[in-house]
């Protein structure tokens, strides 16, 4: 009998085949004492199972590349934290088996990660999963993971880790389905890369019995179990439509009638490059300078490599615009020479612009090879500042541009609400808006991005993050200046299209995203757009604004 369930969409495509359900973790271990003068092999023990484990996400890390490598890299730092296994050396010198002096202190730890701040508790899955593989070569047992199957199959789990995520097998993972999770987790971001159809935060989805038929939409959030085969059909179909389309639609962004929409590129570092340029990418919305940073949280990366990296991106895109976000650390992204690490708070603490503009010589180290790096290019670099909240913040920003010699490229991103409300007044500083619609809602709605309890109110189709995004969009108008959206909200077709009725004039996403957005894009005039971008204004829910402009978009 055909049920129909409904997540959250967080990579396009759809998907139809039998379910395998994730491996089973890893059991408690069971406690024990040991002699002490066992202690010294116990820790050894522990030490090389440390070290197998942070070598084998390195390598998996390094045969995934790009965001996903940059994910796997940090895991394995946090399983080589020396506080943490300091932790795990004591509780084996006072008497506890290597196994569970490990699961115990990563029990502690995790305490303290579930109470640390939107980023941190949002690394939970991550931290969890480093344990099990910690503990799974202790006890000699196989490791948690996607499980063997000899046909394409759908795998159905209550969560995803990123070492599970970057190197699944698109020929053999159809698509994927989690209890847990938000469209801004590490597993949707990982899931968008790849290009796997994938739906989250589904409750229930564990429930389904393991060789179930099911059908994954990851444009729309739902999942069909035991479709007949006339559904099945007609849902593969659509696909076939899709691709169509996709494969038809060529060129620049533009709505059918010729209004230019130029879709750019999210990315990490140079390793995002090619799959952008593949896409057709005008150039880079969003360049998240944080992950260079990442590699050693306790200083600075070199002018020198931060001008290598730089110019590798700039170079691949000549006479296209590219949108460089300045670090972003703080709460979401902590680095031990920056932030600090006892606000009660740290996500509406000192983060983003707030954290450079206390340790002005990072910000202006930054600055300063961002302007080397674009030396003699024909690309049109920008610079913007992240966590902006008023006309101050965006002046400083402004005059630390100025001072660089950048100061007719800067921008700010708007993620915090008083930036959208008070937009016009902040272009008088900046000359370009940038809306990151996942912190966006996070800060309109009191809304964790990393809970999928709360994802209902993550769902960038809520008419109140519409109303902000349109507020910007028009003083970006009224100040003859831009405003991109490079939030995960660009991604979704039908959404592009509800934001360029509302004003926005770019859009910047994942790379495998492009596509699908251009195609869409092709389909509908600039008029369409903007009365579903006013229908979807007008609903009282995200559900019903999605309806209301899939309504006028389709000519119902």
């Amino acid at each position: 009998m055909d049920t129909t369930l409904r997540g959250v969409g967080v990579s396009h495509g759809v998907a139809i085949g039998e379910v395998r359900h994730m491996g089973t973790a890893v059991v408690e271990p069971p406690d024990g004492q040991i002699p002490e003068s066992e202690a010294p092999r116990e820790q050894q023990r522990a030490r090389r199972s440390v070290e197998d484990v942070a070598n084998d996400l390195m390598a998996r890390g390094n045969l995934a590349g790009g965001d996903a490598q940059a994910v796997l890299e940090a895991q394995a730092m946090m399983a080589q934290d020396p506080e943490l296994m300091g932790e795990v050396e004591r509780r084996i010198a006072a008497g506890s088996t290597a196994e569970r002096a490990v699961y115990d202190a990563f029990a502690a730890y995790r305490a303290l990660l579930a109470g640390a701040g939107e980023y941190l508790a949002g690394r939970v899955a991550d931290l969890d999963d480093v344990r099990n593989r910690i503990i799974a070569r202790l006890m000699g047992v196989p490791m948690p993971g996607v499980p063997d199957s000899d046909r394409p199959f759908v795998l159905v789990a209550r969560d995803l880790a990123p070492a599970d995520t970057a190197l699944l097998d698109p020929a053999l993972v159809l698509g994927f389905v989690t209890e847990e999770g938000g469209p801004t987790s590490h597993s949707a971001i990982l899931a968008r890369a790849l290009g796997v159809p994938a739906v989250v935060a589904l409750a229930g989805a564990c429930d389904v019995d393991e060789g179930t038929v099911i059908a994954v939409d990851g444009s729309t959030g739902t999942v069909r179990v035991s479709p007949s085969e006339e559904e099945q059909a007609a849902l593969t179909r659509e696909a076939e439509e899709r691709k169509a389309a996709l494969d038809a639609a060529k060129g620049p962004g533009a709505t059918s009638d010729g209004h230019k929409v130029p879709l750019l590129a999210n990315v990490g570092g140079p390793s995002d490059v090619s799959a952008a340029i593949e896409a057709g990418a005008e150039g880079v919305g969003l360049y998240r300078t944080e992950f260079l940073f990442l590699d050693d949280s306790t200083k600075a990366p070199s002018e020198e490599k931060q001008v290598t990296a730089y110019r590798q991106v700039l170079e691949a895109f000549p006479e296209g615009r590219v949108v460089v976000r300045v670090l972003d650390a703080g709460a979401d992204k902590p680095l031990d020479f920056l932030t600090p690490g006892d606000e009660p708070n740290p996500a509406l603490g000192v983060r983003g612009l707030r954290t450079l503009l206390d340790h002005p010589e990072v910000l202006q180290g930054q600055l300063a090879a961002l302007a080397k790096a674009a030396e003699g290019l024909p690309v049109y670099l920008e610079v913007m500042a992240p966590m902006v909240a008023d006309r101050a913040d965006a002046g400083a920003f402004a005059e630390a541009c100025r001072t660089a010699g950048l100061e007719a490229k800067c921008g700010v991103m708007v993620e915090v609400p008083s930036a959208a409300l008070r937009a016009r007044s902040v272009l008088q500083e900046v000359e370009f808006l940038s809306l990151g619609t996942n912190d966006l809602a996070q800060y309109t709605f009191a809304a964790d991005r990393q809970v999928g309890a709360v994802s209902r109110l993550q769902d960038p189709w809520q008419p109140a993050l519409l109303d902000l995004v349109a507020l910007a969009a028009e003083a970006a108008s009224a100040e003859g200046k831009s405003c991109g959206v490079c939030g995960e909200a660009a991604a979704d077709p039908l959404l592009a299209c509800v934001l360029t009725g509302l004003g926005v004039t770019s859009l910047s996403m994942g790379a495998a995203s492009i596509p699908y957005v251009r195609a869409t894009l092709a389909k509908h005039t600039l008029a369409q757009c903007e009365r579903a971008a006013s229908a979807a204004r007008a609903a009282d829910s995200a559900e019903e604004a999605r309806i209301a402009a899939q309504a006028v978009l389709s000519g119902e």
